[in-house]
């Protein structure tokens, strides 16, 4: 894995996760987001390079200095996200405001029956998305997620929602490309995050905040190779048990030959790149990569 991001400590024990989960479900939602600026806090007094790179994002997402003030809303952000993961892996979906934008284009690629690439990212959370869609839309939903920077959380999780975790394909195993090519070929959809790569995986760098930085290709050119159409999705934070998520076609379909798929594949990638960067620049605090994303761009 990319030593940037892997090499990055989990810092919350499984311990503490339970006991989240145990006062979220024991003493109710409000109580557990009363534990929220304490932790919060704690973070943004002793964890030094989550705060920097908090920092130096705001900066350029902001468009000048990022105040304490604004670490601490993006803190508090992240747990509010997490917050949010634990009641609804625990079944407490319905509470919850989602507002859908653009589902037009997630409906319209599952129409064809030959399923659907997602392409998401570190923006907003990711995981309420899969649960609702699950769960509100019976919409199946396998997440291609590497889990080794973070065992404990992955274990705590899948506790939760064993169905769940019965999705989730880990890459660069022997058989990722063919449990991915069989959920498209049953009509589901596969979702990828496209911000993070692994150790090895070929990358391309895109304009992005005003930087070149690094962006897997891994899952683009999985969709040319495979003949699936390519959503982008954002699931953005707005406030306690309420978000935004926004469904926007990148392309119905790439080809699969070279040199046109190399091509392709750079001029989507850098597409959604720029879609990101929009969404950062109107959700800041959503952004959850806490490492400087554009080292080695």
């Amino acid at each position: 894995m990319s030593g940037t991001w892997l090499e990055q400590r989990e810092r919350g024990s499984l311990a503490a996760l339970r006991l989240m989960t145990w006062v979220t479900r024991s003493l109710g939602y409000r109580a557990a987001r009363a534990l929220l600026p304490p932790i919060c806090a704690y973070f943004l007094a002793f964890a030094p390079r989550a705060r920097a790179a908090s920092r130096g994002f705001l900066a350029r997402a902001l468009g000048g200095r990022a105040t304490l003030r604004d670490v601490y809303r993006h803190f508090h952000t992240f747990a509010g996200t997490l917050l949010d993961r634990v009641a609804v892996l625990s079944g407490d979906g319905a509470e919850f405001d989602v507002r859908m934008h653009g589902t037009e284009a997630l409906e319209a690629a599952l129409a064809l029956r030959q399923g659907c690439l997602l392409l998401g990212s570190h923006l907003g959370s990711f995981e309420l998305l899969r649960v609702l869609g699950e769960t509100r839309r019976g919409i199946a939903v396998n997440l291609v997620m590497h889990e080794a920077n973070a065992p404990r959380a992955s274990r705590w999780a899948r506790g939760l929602a064993p169905e769940l975790g019965a999705r989730i394909i880990v890459p660069g195993q022997p058989d990722t490309m063919l449990r991915v090519r069989d959920s498209l070929q049953r009509g589901e959809v596969v979702a990828m995050l496209g911000d993070r790569a692994l150790d090895g995986e070929r990358t391309i760098a895109c304009e992005f905040l005003g930087e070149r930085a690094r962006f897997p290709a891994g899952p683009l050119l999985a969709a040319a190779l495979l003949g699936a159409p390519v959503v982008t999705f954002f699931c953005l934070y707005r406030g306690p048990r309420r978000y935004d998520a926004h469904f926007e076609l990148l392309a119905e379909r790439l080809p699969a030959e070279r040199p046109a798929r190399e091509a392709a594949v750079a001029h989507e990638l850098q597409r959604y790149a720029a879609r990101l960067e929009a969404h950062a620049r109107s959700a800041p605090s959503n952004w959850f990569n806490f490492y400087d994303f554009w080292q080695g761009g």
